[in-house]
Order: C-alpha cells, then structure tokens, then sequence
C-alpha cells in the first residue's frame, strides 16, 4: 500500500495545533468586485472539511489565494502556524500544501507514469553535474521514485494505464491522475477543486474511497470544493458555506443542509 513520509513542524500556538489551515479576515478585488470579501476560515487537522456555495460565491478564488497562484489584498493565510500568504506556489507546495484543479492539468504528451515522475522536487536528475559525475546516483534516486509511483497508481487503481498516455485518459481517470500526481509530493494537506465534477458514479466512489482512505491511514487533511450535496454529506466531517465572498455558515452536513441562510443563498436573494 502506499505511504509517504511527512515530516511534521513544531506548531507555535495552541490555536494553530486545533487548525491546521488558518485564514483570517483574507480579502481579494477584481476591479470593482470582491471575490473574496473579509474572509475567515479554519480547517481542523485530520479532517475531510466541505466547501460549499453558489457559482460566483469565492470558493476557487480562495483556493488559488490560499495556494499563492494570486495574492491576496488583505488578510493573512497560516499554514501549520506559519503564514504562507505572499508565498509562491512551489513555496506553498513545499509545505506540504498542495491542491487539484476542476479542469485536470495534465501533462497529455507524457504517460500516465511519467506525469508522476516528475513531481518530485529537487531531482538529481535535474542537476547537469550530477547526470555526468555521479550517474549511478540519478539511478538509484529513479528506482526509488518508479517504485513509489507504481505504488501511488496502485492505490488509485490506474496502474493497468501506467504506459498510455495522459491525454487519452476518460474525464474520471484523469481526476484519479491529479490525486496520483499530488500524492507523489507527500502533503500533508490537498485542496480538492470539484472531484466528482464530469466523473462518472463508478469512478467517484473510488476517488471517494481513496479519500477517506488517505485521511484514515496517513492523517492527510482535505478542503474540498464540491457542488454535489450527497457527495459532501457522506464525505465531509464538516461543511462551511461560503456566499458573495466570504463565510456565511459552517456546521455538520446536515445542520448546513437545513440552515435558512443556506437556502437562501442558493435558492433566493442575488442567486434567485
């Protein structure tokens, strides 16, 4: 079975060991529109935590904050304690925050082992010296990252397409890749943009699977966007809902389902 090894940094506050993802009071403008508006949330660790809203309410926007693809115009954003807001996003990813995309981004040229080779960082392979002086170096180095490959796509059941190309990938298969792709990196915690989105039932109740899976045996916490409600209700330990940019509720699943402002958000108001 697969397994990764995470080095865990000292948390400096009591506040930061109960919430492994902090954001506090993070505001982000287009222009004269605010996707995000004053937002706060907290992520506990361990958990699979919902985020939920209407179409246009900030949930992606502040995914591609919180993973420093854009900065944000206020507020700040820790990760394990320390603030990660203003970092670059393979500053993010060293952390051990990574996240997927709603659109897969595979690399469509390369095989579906390929696409996870290269997502380690710091390579000896990458280094011109290393690949002329010490080769048996780079080799020993590619043994090691082929073996946990072939393990990663065994736990995510694409291994009968280790050797076909990315871009021949079904729409579902490809959501598989991204978590693949991600889990080469060792995180510690995956922001999920709509996994179920375009994937058929079969395939999500595997992508589901693999994520309890991964939150029971290696303590790896999610964020995940999602618009289908009975997915977040069987999946999430907790939902926060987020409208015209910032929280508007969080709860159980259930307790969620049933606020009024909830209905309202999606149902009446701007949304109706």
């Amino acid at each position: 079975m697969y397994t990764c090894s995470q080095e865990q940094p000292e948390l400096t506050t009591d506040e930061a060991k109960a919430a492994v993802l902090q954001i506090q009071g993070v505001t982000k403008a287009f222009g004269g529109l605010r996707a995000v508006n004053d937002c706060s949330i907290e992520v506990a660790e361990g958990s699979i935590t919902g985020l939920i809203g209407p179409n246009g309410a900030g949930k992606t926007t502040l995914f591609n904050i919180v993973t420093g693809f854009i900065p944000p115009d206020h507020g700040h954003i820790y990760f394990n304690g320390r603030r990660i807001d203003g970092l670059a996003p393979h500053d993010v990813f060293k952390r051990g925050l990574v996240r997927t995309f709603q659109i897969p981004r595979e690399l469509k040229s390369m095989t579906v082992l390929e696409n996870l080779m290269i997502v380690p960082a710091n390579q000896d392979g990458e280094k011109l010296w290393y690949t002329w002086f010490t080769p048996w170096r780079v080799g020993k180095q590619e043994d090691v990252l082929l073996e946990k490959a072939v393990d990663v796509l065994s736990f995510v059941d694409l291994s009968h397409l280790r050797d076909e190309y990315a871009a021949n990938l079904s729409g579902g298969q490809k959501k598989l890749l991204e978590l693949a792709r991600v889990l080469m990196s060792d995180p510690e915690m995956i922001l999920l943009d709509e996994p179920a989105a375009g994937v058929n039932r079969t395939l999500m109740r595997r992508l589901t699977d693999d994520i309890e899976r991964l939150r029971q045996e290696l303590g790896i916490t999610f964020l995940v966007i999602e618009h289908d409600m009975d997915l977040v209700t069987q999946l999430c330990d907790t939902l926060i809902v987020m409208s015209e940019g910032t929280k508007l509720a969080e709860g159980l699943p259930e307790d969620v389902k049933a606020d009024e402002r909830v209905l309202e958000a999606y149902l009446g108001g701007q949304y109706r």
